[in-house]
């Protein structure tokens, strides 16, 4: 073991010198013999202290040794819970309703008839206070010029100062117009115009009722001829056109509209549209019942109301067809005595194939300008019908209508069309409103 002297090198000495050696053997000497023979040190070093993370002790696993040949067993023991009955909660008391106060004086809340004085509401009105009542000055209401008659010359010669409203003759017409023009829902309405026995006027009443209907109400309203003994309906308007029920049958895949439909019939100043059958008996004859749904089902597109002209007879292809769409029907009676059997016959005939309710629900047109009126009671031809349907209507004579042309409806006595709108108006009561009502 050496030691360095210190001194030796503030003496100037330099290691490695021989005084330096000689001095460090000497000291070294001294120092093992003042050393006891065995000597111990002892240093305490700390413990090295490892800190783990709080996510390592999170995922650490348990030194825990595991025999897999050991199971513990442990008894089973039961444990008492007390359950207590849940106690039904207190009613809550009904709270007073609040009414407020009523407003005063000072707050100038303002009544219906406060406001209709047109005061000021010091709160914003609602929109329910705009009212008719309140708005429409009834003074300022006049009525609607009068139509014809002394009170139309009153109103005009006084500059409008003088307004006694409608006669009541006109009153009495507008009425039965207001009739005529019945809303509907849920498809057309079919009416079939039928009789046994021609030449009672079936044809002309037809186009009497359609021009009837067709001037007081605002939809549309086609008559079709379904005559198979070459039916005249279309002559008792203008033509218009050469199509007939057999060129709608041919070309109904390519009608798609109503101006489509409008090119095959001919209409009137009523706005009543015609549709004409065939002038070859031939061809008529051919016309079935499957031609006339085909036909049907067209007019029930664009129109509101069809009439059928079923023709002379009862008992052709047709007439199935024709009964099975009708809502309600219309029966053609002369004023002569077979002319009034054939007519009650009809009825009978229907009732005897299932369509008495159509019976209950007629209207018997009773034609007066027939050959043999003057000499028969009519009053009990009308009996012997109200007793079997539901409405009669007399239809007077007329030069236009005994012609078997064109019919003027606007050039017809007034009688004559006072009865035709009756008959229109009698024949929409028996409509339903809903369709299958």
């Amino acid at each position: 073991m050496a030691i360095r002297d210190r001194q030796s090198d503030e003496h100037g000495g330099y290691p490695g010198s021989e005084d330096d050696v000689d001095l460090v053997d000497t000291r070294s000497d001294d120092l093992a013999s003042s050393l006891p023979e065995s000597l111990t040190i002892e240093v305490s070093l700390p413990n090295t202290v490892h800190a783990a993370p709080e996510d390592e002790l999170a995922v650490a696993i348990v030194e825990v040794p595991v025999n897999p040949g050991f199971v513990e067993v442990t008894e089973p023991t039961t444990t008492s819970i007390p359950v207590v009955a849940p106690q039904a909660a207190p009613e809550p008391e009904p709270e007073a309703p609040f009414i407020p106060d009523l407003p005063s004086n000072d707050d100038r809340a303002l009544s219906r008839r406060d406001r209709m004085r047109a005061e000021v509401s010091n709160t914003p009105e609602a929109a329910g206070m705009l009212t008719a009542d309140r708005l429409i000055d009834k003074r300022r209401n006049k009525r609607v010029k009068p139509e014809g008659g002394l009170n139309a010359f009153l109103y005009a010669i006084t500059l409008h100062a003088v307004n006694r409203g409608d006669s009541r003759k006109v009153r009495a017409r507008k009425a039965v117009e207001a009739r005529i023009d019945k809303k509907f829902e849920g498809g057309a309405r079919f009416i079939p115009v039928l009789t046994r026995k021609g030449g009672v006027g079936k044809t002309t009443i037809t186009a009497l009722l359609g021009m009837a209907m067709s001037d007081a109400r605002e939809d549309r309203v086609i008559a079709i001829d379904a005559n198979p003994d070459r039916g005249t309906l279309s002559e008792r308007v203008n033509k218009q056109t050469r199509s007939t029920v057999r060129d709608v049958v041919t070309m109904a895949p390519s009608i798609t509209s109503f101006n489509d439909f409008t090119t095959m019939v001919s209409r009137d100043e009523t706005r009543l549209d015609i549709l004409a059958s065939d002038t070859d008996p031939l061809l008529s004859e051919a016309f079935d019942e499957n031609d006339y749904n085909v036909v049907a089902d067209l007019a029930a597109r664009f129109y509101s109301i069809v009439l059928t002209d079923c023709g002379t007879g009862i008992v052709h292809s047709v007439m199935r067809a024709t009964l099975q769409r009708a809502d309600s029907v219309v029966i053609v009676s002369g004023g002569s005595v077979d002319e009034a059997r054939l007519a009650s016959e009809t009825l009978t005939w229907l009732e005897a194939n299932g369509y008495g309710a159509l019976v209950r629900n007629a209207v018997v047109a009773l034609n007066t300008g027939t050959q043999g009126t003057n000499l028969v009671k009519l009053e009990e031809i009308e009996a012997h019908f109200k007793s079997r349907v539901r409405e009669i209507v007399r239809i007077p004579y007329d030069p236009q209508l005994a012609a078997g042309s064109v019919i003027n409806y606007k050039e017809l006595r007034p009688l004559t069309k006072a009865s035709a709108r009756e008959l229109a108006a009698l024949v929409t009561d028996g409509l339903p409103a809903r369709q299958g009502a």
